[in-house]
């Protein structure tokens, strides 16, 4: 499946973005009420899929597996405003050998070695692993346009 874009950036550019960012993504899903819901999840970037790790007992697995379309952005939340947005389905599945876990730790903790990291990765076997296949991807840019712009 292609995944259609829109906005200034390529996909090329994109994937660069979300390779880079240490910034959260911001999931929204649909609860059974029909109103909209947003976790922050730390995330992944591979082969134009992006993946977040959940434990399987989470309300978000819940959503998903009722619903698996999903909505998210990943974006500083300063000026000037930039970032990546988009839609697609949610896949699970068990973390089991996937490396995605102690990848993300050390992506946004630094190291595996402090009390907290040692914590999240002592539950990889209550784990899931969310696979986000995107559907549209829209990217945004201001920050030339926003050069002068103070906080």
């Amino acid at each position: 499946m292609s995944i259609k874009l829109s906005g200034p950036w390529s996909q090329q550019e994109i994937g660069s973005f979300l390779n880079s960012a240490t910034l959260p993504i911001r999931l929204s899903t649909v609860s059974g009420d029909g109103f909209p819901r947003v976790i922050s999840l730390w995330f992944l970037y591979r082969a134009d899929k992006l993946y977040c790790v959940t434990h399987q007992s989470s309300k978000l697995v819940g959503l998903l597996r009722k619903n698996p379309r999903v909505g998210f952005e990943v974006a500083p939340d300063a000026p000037p405003y930039y970032g990546v947005r988009g839609q697609g389905t949610a896949e699970l599945q068990p973390l089991g050998e996937d490396p995605a876990l102690k990848q993300l730790v050390e992506r946004y903790v630094g190291d595996t070695e402090s009390s907290f990291a040692r914590w999240l990765l002592s539950r990889s076997a209550e784990e899931l692993i969310i696979t986000i296949v995107p559907h549209r991807l829209y990217s945004w840019d201001y920050r030339e346009r926003m050069a002068g712009a103070k906080r």
